[in-house]
């Protein structure tokens, strides 16, 4: 009787220990699907402010039409790009991230080319719009960051030893990470 009662006892904890693993596992996926759809709301705040400063620079006369029309297109392409948060792989991470680094680029390009115009810079409408995208651009950061913590708690719980097991048993996989972009390791060159 001893001996059923200890397998009963072992065979309690080892159920118990799975349930309480695999509840684990699908509250962290939960969570890095929160944490994505907030990395989506802040991209998703940017891609809406980009039609309004289109509309404000658009206003001169003289401004270069190839610069807009490059950030629109980014734009487009940016909100196009879009990701299942039930499988977020490092291919599609890297995919959604050329996208929004495509935008990025153009709206830095804008905004030098907005340099050789101090009427425009004065405006108040760019004004505001340049800091709300400013500001949003840190909310991105901040997202992204978030996101990353989120699938590293994830990762090191569906990956560490026995939890790994039951991951694997019930189909839990690893998920991707934001990484910088190719060449920000590289301190950039200023000359005069």
């Amino acid at each position: 009787m001893n001996k059923s009662l200890i397998a009963i006892v072992i065979v309690g904890i080892l159920v118990i220990f799975g349930i309480t693993s695999y509840n684990g596992m699908v509250k962290g996926e939960l969570g890095v699907k929160n944490s994505w759809s907030k990395v989506e709301s802040a991209y998703q705040r940017r891609a809406d402010l980009i039609p309004n400063l289109v509309s404000t620079v658009k206003g001169y006369a003289n401004f270069e039409k190839e610069t807009l029309i490059g950030v629109i297109e980014a734009r487009a392409k940016a909100t196009q790009t879009t990701i299942d948060p039930s499988n977020i792989t490092p291919a599609q991470i890297q995919q959604y991230q050329q996208a929004q680094s495509g935008l990025s680029s153009a709206l830095s390009r804008l905004l030098v080319t907005v340099e050789k115009y101090p009427d425009l810079k004065a405006n108040e409408n760019f004004l505001a719009l340049q800091s709300q995208l400013e500001g949003t651009e840190n909310r991105i950061k901040v997202e992204r960051d978030v996101f990353n913590d989120t699938v590293n708690a994830y990762n090191s719980s569906i990956l560490t030893f026995p939890r790994n097991i039951i991951a694997k048993l019930f189909g839990f996989t690893e998920k991707g990470f934001f990484e910088a972009d190719k060449g920000a390791e590289k301190v950039p060159q200023v000359s005069f």
